[in-house]
């Protein structure tokens, strides 16, 4: 049996659905912005129990632009984690800043308990990464923040969805970025970004900067660059949204079955804490085992399609041992590098496949 972990070709199987509408926004004329994103921004923002969205090109885009829009520039210090993927760096190093590392918790998200001792007086802004669908500790978080006066810009991009103690991921700090990219569970036909924030001021701000800096056809507020949400991908992610809960639902059964299974296996396959009053997404469903590359190797023999996310923390990549960063600076992320596996969970997967799934797990150990 084959258990696959790509299921884009599942997902769109039948594409004529979404064409349909796009043969009408085509006949609309109808490319960039307009009623189409501005409904979708607010059904978006309205699912993250928030008033503002603004539609962007990308979740790197979404990032950057939300750095920007509480202050973050050249010199500044942003307080982030390595356990993440590139964008999240990457876009703090091009507004201009520089990332500062804190170790994850066991649960793979932003450690509380390091974030104050990495306060300096450049730090501009924390930046949590809701990992996996998992959502870091925000009440913690906002209460450091509010202490030192900092925003928090929330990285959702893994957490459409989420859920801590009711309140959405990206409802709790300052600001919140979402990536459309294909491998999402809300995905665009190409890239896609959404920001999401209760400030008046900041989705102002982000809708002249995302179209060059204009405020009409001819004045420009700022100089800016265009980081436009595609109006033909609206058809493709509208409907997804109104049946995201449901995805959720099966991605939460397959993660149940995987927990349950595997902690018979415990002290040989580990999985992040779960933390009570948090509903994951599960993004992607990860497993960490010492036995890592020898476990992926039976996995794929066996016809389950395991990945890896990631086999470098960020500050061990080139880039991040040019910043000064070596191995054992940050114990826990480099840890799960070292240890992760990736099972296919998505909510096409039959219950077969994923017993078969489970079957594979055990008979590495057995």
């Amino acid at each position: 049996m084959f258990v696959p972990y790509a299921f884009l070709d599942q997902q769109f199987a039948d594409p004529e659905p979404y064409l349909e509408e796009m043969r009408s926004l085509i006949a609309q004329s109808a490319f960039t912005l307009g009623e189409p994103v501005a409904q979708f921004e607010q059904q978006f923002a309205a699912y993250c129990g928030l008033p503002h969205g603004v539609g962007v090109a990308s979740g790197t885009d979404a990032l950057m632009l939300a750095l920007q829009a509480v202050g973050v520039g050249h010199g500044d210090e942003v307080i982030t984690v390595s356990a993440t993927f590139i964008a999240t760096v990457g876009a703090i190093v091009s507004v201009g800043a520089r990332p500062v590392f804190v170790d994850v918790d066991d649960g793979i998200v932003m450690d509380p308990d390091k974030v104050e001792a990495a306060i300096t007086p450049r730090t501009r802004a924390i930046l949590p990464v809701h990992w996996a669908g998992n959502m870091a500790d925000m009440p913690r978080l906002a209460e450091i923040a509010r202490r030192h006066g900092l925003p928090i810009v929330e990285d959702a991009c893994h957490a459409i969805g989420a859920r801590l103690d009711g309140a959405a991921a990206g409802s709790i700090g300052d600001i919140a970025c979402f990536s459309f990219h294909p491998v999402k569970h809300i995905n665009a036909w190409g890239d896609g970004g959404m920001i999401v924030t209760r400030s008046d001021e900041y989705n102002a701000s982000l809708r002249i900067a995302r179209n060059y800096g204009l405020i009409d056809r001819d004045e420009a507020e700022t100089f800016a660059r265009n980081s436009r949400l595609h109006t033909l991908q609206i058809p493709v992610l509208r409907r997804q949204l109104a049946a995201f809960e449901d995805v959720v639902a099966r991605r939460n059964d397959i993660a149940a079955q995987y927990d349950a299974a595997f902690a018979e296996l415990r002290g040989r396959v580990r999985v992040p804490r779960r933390r009570r009053g948090v509903r994951h997404t599960f993004v992607i469903y990860v497993i960490m085992s010492e036995a890592r590359d020898a476990l992926l190797a039976h996995l794929r023999a066996h016809g389950v399609d395991a990945r890896i996310h990631y086999p470098i923390p960020m500050h061990l990549t080139r880039a991040g041992r040019k910043l000064g960063h070596r191995e054992g600076d940050l114990l826990v992320s480099e840890a799960y590098a070292r240890e992760t596996v990736t099972l296919p969970a998505h909510q096409y997967l039959s219950d077969e496949q994923v017993s078969h799934t489970i079957d594979a797990v055990r008979s590495f150990f057995t």
